[in-house]
């Protein structure tokens, strides 16, 4: 087999709302705005850790790609308006602070810091679109 690398440049969470979503990974979390482009009627909208320099975080609503079909787009919404689309976890060294931080802003708790039996302490949020957003500090 030949060697080769191969390593995460992108990841995509679906909101109903680009600039309610902004002001939370933003703001709240603490990313910062890696791209914010206006094109073609869309928006391209990507955020990042500061100590993550090659890994953005898209924003996308239901939709985004121009062929989706409305009965798609539907779904999709009706999915994230349920909180039935996958999550995403960020690793963090203060599970506690950043807890209050994100707490501070009136997102919704799911789960206060707690530690988990595998070896973690986290705690969850929803954001403004109801994603799971999970934060997990080990060790």
């Amino acid at each position: 087999m030949d060697s080769m690398t191969i390593s995460l440049s992108h990841c995509f969470v679906i909101v109903h709302d680009y600039d309610e979503a902004l002001a939370f990974y933003r703001d709240a979390v603490g990313l910062e705005v890696r791209n914010d482009v206006q094109f073609e009627g869309n928006r391209w909208l990507t955020l990042g850790a500061a100590g993550q320099p090659e890994v953005e975080i898209g924003l996308e609503i239901p939709g985004y790609y121009p062929n989706t079909l409305p009965e798609d787009k539907r779904a999709t919404a009706a999915l994230l308006a349920k909180g039935l689309l996958p999550g995403i976890i960020f690793r963090t060294d203060d599970c506690d602070k950043i807890f209050d931080r994100v707490r501070a802003s009136g997102a919704d708790v799911l789960q206060e810091p707690m530690d988990q039996p595998y070896g973690v302490r986290d705690c969850a949020f929803r954001d403004p679109s109801g994603t799971m957003v999970r934060f997990s500090q080990t060790g």
